[in-house]
């Protein structure tokens, strides 16, 4: 009986184990504001950006090397397209987020960052005519909305008055960015890449681009990592916010399909909005509760797939 049980337990491990991965890569993926805002006090935040890169391009160097003829193809053919791709997604993405935490916090960051999606719609019907449903529609407003009511502190009628906090508009910038950076990942330029080689390659290409800036605040006096907390922080961006995040999330695409895995992404608001009240301690409000559940209706609305799987 048991030998004959465990051909059929196989297929069901198989199935459990992504979905495991996927319910934690959005708790990977979300501890990268939580990280960066309790080491941003320590370390200037292009330092911070390019030492999480410089470390992940390392980290992922066996991959370049594995697929270092197709790498060499596409960084000699299409150098304007890996470098922008480090620019949009390692350089305002990672230094812009950093330097954003300074002014704003992390459930704010974590609230108007789950509105890339959202974003990428716009991007694709602009410049690829992408045909936009109704829904789509329909769940790209609500979800700004949701933004609005965070941004504006739930006060939508106090509009002419109100003063914008800084870190909010650059995490709006930064959705802005990601967007770009997920529509421009796509295509036959990087087709011929294994997933993991690619991602070296932006990695490096963010290192690079974040290289001078990163020299500069060395040299103007500005914060570097000095005490273990600081260290520990830049570890754990590492490790959990740019390793695991991006493998565990490919680990799904591949296992699961695009449409599933995207579906778990849903999981970021609450879990960076967890993270940041009980790490960090930041306050939980009204407008935060009403603009997460509005924020979230709307990615459900404009990205779920329109049949059950």
């Amino acid at each position: 009986m048991t030998a004959a049980a465990s051909p059929a337990a196989k297929p069901a491990l198989a199935r459990f184990l992504p979905l495991v991965v996927m319910l934690l890569t959005p708790l990977f993926f979300s501890s990268n504001l939580i990280f960066g805002r309790s080491t941003i006090p320590e370390v200037a935040p292009f330092t911070l950006a390019f030492l999480r890169w410089t470390a992940s391009a390392l980290l992922l160097s066996p991959f370049l090397w594995m697929a270092r003829d197709r790498v060499r193809t596409y960084v000699t053919g299409h150098p304007l397209h890996w470098l922008l791709l480090g620019f949009l997604g390692m350089w305002i993405c990672g230094a812009g987020v950093y330097y954003a935490l300074q002014f704003t916090t992390a459930t704010n960051g974590t609230l108007i960052y789950t509105t890339s999606p959202l974003m990428i719609i716009i991007l694709e019907r602009l410049f690829f005519g992408r045909p936009t449903s109704w829904r789509e529609l329909a769940g790209i407003l609500i979800g700004f909305l949701g933004v609005a009511i965070i941004v504006l502190k739930g006060n939508l009628t106090g509009l002419a008055g109100t003063s914008f906090n800084m870190g909010d508009l650059m995490f709006i910038l930064a959705a802005l960015s990601w967007a770009g950076y997920s529509v421009l990942l796509k295509g036959r330029r990087t087709a011929g890449l294994p997933v993991s080689a690619l991602f070296a390659v932006v990695a490096l290409s963010g290192s690079l681009l974040l290289a001078p800036f990163a020299l500069w605040e060395y040299l103007t006096g500005a914060m570097m990592p000095q005490t273990l907390t600081a260290w520990g922080g830049i570890a754990g961006i590492v490790v959990f916010s740019s390793l695991l995040a991006f493998s565990g999330y490919q680990y799904g695409v591949a296992r699961l399909g695009a449409s599933t895995a995207s579906v778990f992404m849903y999981l970021l608001p609450p879990y960076g909005v967890g993270l940041a009240v009980l790490v960090l301690g930041e306050p939980f409000e009204m407008h935060h509760a009403i603009g997460i559940i509005t924020v979230l209706a709307g990615l459900v609305l404009a990205t779920a797939p329109g049949q059950k799987r």
